[in-house]
Formats: structure tokens, C-alpha cells, sequence
């Protein structure tokens, strides 16, 4: 059964189609990456799923059933843009109130279980405006996770983070996808999105650009050695004969050949034709230049 189900969605702010005719497939158990550029319309197909707007057309199924079944509306947690608490209450308060918001029964012993699941065990005597960014992050995952949900749906919930945040993020979300729970997460950093998601949506224009597994994706994005000589137009015309593929990479100032062992690259070069290799690597397309490469052909 797919946890989200989206045929044909579409939602007008007057005369702005913020969501165009949008299909989208999030499998149960996921962790799906909703890519795009600002405006895309990714937030609004997010507040869409959870029922915070309500679309002009179209339909959006969750767990078999329509969005607006009380049973799969209780099956949903979620954070857009920050969440709401009382900054001079603690953590546990806010919680609290959050907890009785939402009819829960046992509600200490549910919010235990959540903020240990978020790493805050030690954090509910705290007042939430003393709170850093990433606690901030995390108690709005914890309010989320409240009636333990079984679809959660974040935005952007990695951004301003620092390096040991983004860690604690992703093992979070990676913990919770094992036990079941799947996870809707768009956010612009890329590279930490491509460490943990099994599933991709690329949106553009409010438009569902690309659907993707992590191994089609991986299939997608080719290794390439990386190298630099002397005499790099000479070298490139000579690999592109040799390779049949060589590409100058502007940004980086180096060579890239496909399908090729590093090694075998340099002793060709200098072997054949005595251009010594000065600086070489192995590498693989990430997720940004794959997405970057996406959107350059779409505006083609």
C-alpha cells in the first residue's frame, strides 16, 4: 500500500497555479525527498496532503483512503515552518498542552517516549526560548510524533542546522523509518536529503518533473575520474577519442571520463603520449548536480 496517493492535484491563489496538474507516488515506509526551487509549490502540496488548504481539483489519497477520513487524518504529524509554542513554557509544558490539543490519553507517558525518540530526554525542564535552532527542530518533530503517527510530514526541517544537528536529523528520521513511520521531507540541502532518502520528487512549476527510487537515482549519477594536466585541451580531445566521453567541468577546471579506472587514465595519457597527470580523483554525480542538471534542461 503507498502511504500517499496524489492524481491530478491542483490549487489557484486567484490567478496563480501554485500546484498544475501534480501525481505523486510516496510508497509506505518511505523517507521521500520533495525537491524544488522556491515557489515550486512544494509547501502548498504539503499543506494540501495534511489538509491545512484544500485543493481546487484533483485528489489526494492517504493509505488507501481520502485525506479527509478522521482515521488517516489522526495518522498524521506535522511541521511547516516552525512550531507553535509558548517560548516562556518548558518544553514539557508545551508539550503537554500539545498532548491534551490532542485528546491523548497517558499523554506523560507518550511524551516521554517521543522526546526520547528525539534526543530530549534530558531537555523538558527547559524554557523553549532558550532552546537552540535544532532543539527548536527537534521538539517540532516531537509534537509531530505526539499519537504516534504513521505519516510525517516535514518542511524544511534541516535548514539552519549545523553539522552535529544534521547528524542528529537524519538518524532520527532514518530510526523512525524503521519503525514504520514514513516520512515526507523537502528541504534545499541536498546533500544531507540524498544521505537518507529511499524515494524522490523533483516539482517544478507545480509540477511533478521526476519520480525516482534512491537506486534509480544512483543509476542516474555515473562515477567519473576527475583530472587535471598541462595541456588540457589536447588531453580532452585525446580522452574523447580514447573514452568517447570527456567533459570539461567550468566550476572545478578538471576533465571528467565515464566508465574508466583512474589508473588506468593516467597510464594511457602518459604511456601513448607523455602527459603526466598532475591532479586526479574519483568521484560520483550528487544529488544537487543531478537536480541542477534537471532543471538547466527544463529551461532548454
Amino acid at each position: 500500500m503507498n502511504a500517499i496517493e496524489i492524481r491530478n492535484l491542483t490549487k489557484t491563489f486567484g490567478e496563480k497555479r501554485a500546484v498544475d496538474g501534480l501525481n505523486m507516488t510516496v510508497p509506505q515506509g518511505a523517507i521521500y525527498g520533495f525537491i524544488g526551487e522556491n515557489g515550486s509549490g512544494k509547501s502548498t502540496t504539503e499543506k494540501l496532503i495534511c489538509g491545512l488548504i484544500r485543493q481546487s481539483g484533483g485528489e489526494i489519497k492517504l493509505f488507501g483512503k481520502n485525506r479527509d477520513d478522521p482515521e488517516v487524518r489522526s495518522k498524521i504529524g506535522v511541521l511547516i515552518e516552525a512550531p507553535g509554542c509558548f517560548p516562556n513554557y518548558t518544553v514539557w509544558n508545551n508539550m503537554k498542552l500539545q498532548a491534551a490539543n490532542l485528546g491523548l490519553k497517558h499523554e506523560d507517558e507518550e511524551i516521554r517516549r517521543v522526546l526520547h525518540l528525539v534526543r530530549m530526554d534530558g531537555a523538558a525542564s527547559n524554557k523553549f526560548k532558550n532552546c537552540s535552532l535544532g532543539m527548536k527542530q527537534r521538539i517540532g518533530i516531537a509534537f509531530a510524533l505526539l499519537g504516534n503517527p504513521a505519516l510525517l510530514v516535514l518542511d524544511e526541517p534541516i535548514n539552519g542546522l549545523d553539522a552535529d544537528g544534521m547528524r542528529i536529523m537524519r538518524e532520527i528520521l532514518t530510526d523512525l523509518s524503521k519503525r514504520g513511520v514514513t516520512v515526507l521531507i523537502s528541504s534545499h540541502i541536498l546533500g544531507e536529503l540524498e544521505k537518507i532518502a529511499t524515494h524522490y520528487g523533483i516539482i517544478r512549476g507545480g509540477k511533478m518533473l521526476k519520480e525516482m527510487t534512491a537506486e534509480q537515482l544512483n543509476a542516474d549519477c555515473p562515477t567519473y575520474v576527475a583530472l587535471k594536466t598541462d595541456d588540457m585541451e589536447k588531453t580532452r580531445d585525446i580522452l574523447q577519442r580514447a573514452f568517447g566521453r570527456a567533459d570539461m567541468d567550468e566550476q572545478t577546471g578538471e576533465i571528467r571520463v565515464y566508465g574508466v579506472l583512474a589508473q588506468d587514465v593516467a597510464k594511457y595519457l602518459f604511456g601513448n603520449f607523455g602527459i603526466a597527470v598532475s591532479e586526479i580523483r574519483t568521484a560520483k554525480i550528487s544529488l544537487e548536480e543531478y537536480y541542477i542538471n534537471l532543471m538547466q534542461e527544463g529551461k532548454k
